[in-house]
């Protein structure tokens, strides 16, 4: 790619009033970030951070302007960098990548070696897209479970926030290892596809009173993948079991959470944070490769909406106003 020409690309932009908006646009080799690696892109996807950052919603980018998508997979096309070579399949999802640095709506993205991994035999482009960011977060959390003594003889694991991408995927994840899954969810509407993606019981968030639960409540979950914190988690933490597991993954309706510390004192309840964003690169590589081979979705299919590049635009509102389910997949390469 010679520095005349030109290829498209969403632009994140802030204007005087400080209203942050996003169009596609053209731009040129040399206004892409530095790294040692280009990457011709394929695929990317939407995620709600990805919503918040193009809508100006939330607070999530940091330099302005800037090419959206934090995830990417794509073919290189050259590299600076010795572990990568062209047409090597790649992936690279968070560290700064679609916030701080050019991401991954655009046809090319230059990116730095260290935040790249080489796409693991059994994922093919599209398939780690439809994992992307999400997947990568909901592995992670089933990954530190199981570190922490997490096994399906333990007893049912509870997923929050359950037709989200995150919970969607975590629910095929543990249901494919062999755990009886249970679905939280505020859409009675899904039950019959999250039955169909491996829930073995759904709970309805409305037929719980939130607002009414004791510091200790009756004990039933061996595990628990929290995607919405809040006094959601509250309730989870207290109806955890002796020695159970929660993953604190998101915080979809309240980034607060007032809770006691008697499941934790009384029953030895682990809390475990989760983060995807800058989660070392051994953990990753670790996390990619099972995400390849036992932790791939067995009905990964069933969450991908593909949609055109020039559709993206469009696509955000989705995302804010609660109505995307599962994983949209950006198509950057016509």
């Amino acid at each position: 790619m010679g520095e005349g020409d030109s290829f498209k690309a969403l632009l994140i932009e802030q204007d005087e009033a400080r209203k942050v908006h996003a169009s596609l646009t053209s731009l040129s080799p040399t206004q892409l970030d530095v790294g040692e690696v280009l990457i011709r892109v394929h695929f990317s996807s939407i995620n709600y951070k990805d919503a918040l950052a193009a809508t100006g919603a939330g607070k999530i980018i940091r330099r302005f302007p800037c090419v959206g998508g934090i995830d990417l997979s794509g073919e290189v096309v050259e590299s600076a960098d010795l572990r990568f070579k062209a047409g090597d399949a790649v992936i690279a999802t968070s560290y700064d990548i679609g916030v701080a640095h050019h991401g991954g709506y655009a046809e090319y993205a230059r990116i730095p070696a260290d935040w790249v991994i080489p796409l693991p035999s059994g994922l093919d482009l599209l398939e780690a897209m439809a994992l992307g960011t999400a997947g990568l977060t909901s592995a992670l959390g089933i990954v530190r479970m199981e570190d922490n003594g997490l096994a399906p003889g333990n007893g049912p694991v509870l997923v929050t926030g359950a037709t989200g991408g995150v919970g969607g995927l975590a629910i095929d994840m543990l249901a494919r290892l062999g755990y009886e899954v249970v679905a939280l969810t505020g859409k009675p509407e899904e039950a019959d596809f999250l039955r169909r993606i491996g829930a073995a019981d759904i709970l309805l968030r409305g037929e719980i009173d939130f607002d009414k639960v004791r510091p200790m409540e009756a004990a039933r979950w061996a595990g628990a993948v929290d995607n919405v914190g809040g006094v959601i988690l509250h309730w989870v933490l207290a109806t955890m079991r002796q020695d159970g597991v929660v993953a604190s993954i998101g915080n979809a309706a309240d980034f607060k959470l007032s809770t006691t510390v008697f499941p934790f004192i009384l029953r030895g309840v682990s809390l475990l944070g989760v983060d995807s964003g800058y989660a070392n690169m051994a953990i990753r590589q670790r996390v990619w490769k099972r995400l390849a081979v036992d932790l791939k979705p067995r009905h990964l299919k069933d969450f991908i909406h593909i949609i055109r590049f020039d559709e993206l635009p469009n696509a955000f509102a989705a995302f804010i106003d609660g109505r995307a389910r599962g994983r949209t997949v950006v198509r950057i390469l016509d």
